[in-house]
């Protein structure tokens, strides 16, 4: 305990005793401290936060803790239309020690639905070969011009798949170029370890539950989408979709997750957007929105307020659309055709 004392110390006054520089070098001491000897108990041990800084994640790389306890994952994706090709991107420049992943291979290939949940086997098998396991730290970003946007989808993955030791990048890849911190070309493939996903099939919502909640009533739909193709007065990105929602459900741009600069609001400002919105975080949510990524945006925001149970409409409005009948096609626009 007297080394331990000693250490901290240290930490605290060599090291300007921050939150974020403490619990990078807490990472090195998780096998010899424990909650009641962490002095930074209260912002390092489990539960691992759902956001963390980028001054954490540069301390962390600088202090050479990246490797099989934590892994960093540049989980990018955009929409066919903005013609980004994000491999070729993280070829270019990505955080240093992250690896690519590409929700549009980790997925149920046989689906006719874009990027839906892979088997827990398949899952296992990717995130296995990028160097993590069941006891890794996974640091997730993106490199959305908003500062979020995908991420959360790859940090739900994980969560659903029981794997709760992982975070999203505050602010992504716009605020670490922003703070000057490091980028690479330079990557190093990790040496592959045993992940075992252990799927939890309740948070995952299918088109008849939410067929049947429209019937009941029983449980809050978020739908993340913009305002505009929620009303049904902007295009969808996609053009055999038209845009609207079903009943009942409530609209909550995942941009109104975020500030200005990108990061992630505070918990007070996400309790007071979620009253505005008429959501009670602390009931049941489902999310949804085009495809099942950014209704992320809602259930990462849910968790921060401390909501342990995160729903997914993983087919979204885009399975919607296709499966409903056109009485069910809520819009102030063309809606659908009989």
């Amino acid at each position: 305990m007297k080394e331990l004392t000693e250490l901290f110390d240290w930490i605290d006054r060599d090291q300007g005793g921050t939150s974020d520089r403490l619990n990078a070098n807490c990472l090195q001491l998780k096998s010899v401290c424990s909650p009641l000897s962490c002095r930074s108990f209260p912002v390092m041990m489990d539960p691992t936060p759902a956001v963390v800084s980028a001054q954490w994640l540069a301390d962390a790389i600088q202090n050479k803790l990246v490797g099989p306890k934590l892994r960093i994952l540049d989980g990018s994706w955009y929409l066919p239309k903005s013609k980004r090709d994000t491999r070729e991107e993280f070829n270019q420049k990505h955080i240093p020690g992250a690896s690519f992943f590409n929700i549009d291979e980790c997925c149920d290939q046989s689906s006719p639905y874009d990027h839906m949940l892979p088997t827990p086997s398949d899952f296992s098998r990717y995130v296995s070969d990028l160097g993590i396991g069941n006891d890794t730290h996974v640091v997730v970003y993106d490199t959305s011009d908003f500062g979020s946007f995908s991420a959360p989808r790859v940090w739900w993955m994980f969560r659903v798949f029981g794997h709760s030791s992982v975070s999203v990048l505050d602010g992504g890849f716009k605020h670490w170029v922003a703070d000057g911190h490091p980028v690479t070309s330079d990557y190093t493939k990790p040496e592959k370890r045993d992940f075992q996903a252990s799927l939890n099939q309740s948070w995952v919502k299918s088109y008849e539950d939410v067929l049947q909640n429209i019937k009941t009533k029983q449980v809050q739909v978020v739908d993340a989408r913009s305002g505009g193709r929620f009303r049904g007065t902007d295009p969808e990105p996609r053009g055999d979709i038209q845009s609207g929602h079903f009943l009942g459900a409530i609209n909550m741009p995942y941009t109104t997750f975020l500030e200005s600069n990108g990061k992630h609001k505070s918990t007070e400002a996400l309790t007071k957007l979620f009253q505005n919105a008429g959501v009670d975080p602390k009931k049941p949510i489902w999310a949804s929105c085009g495809s099942g990524v950014t209704a992320c945006h809602v259930l990462l925001a849910a968790d921060r307020l401390g909501h342990a149970d995160l729903y997914l409409y993983d087919g979204a409005w885009v399975e919607w659309f296709k499966r409903a009948s056109p009485d069910l096609i809520i819009s102030e626009g063309e809606g659908k055709k009989a």
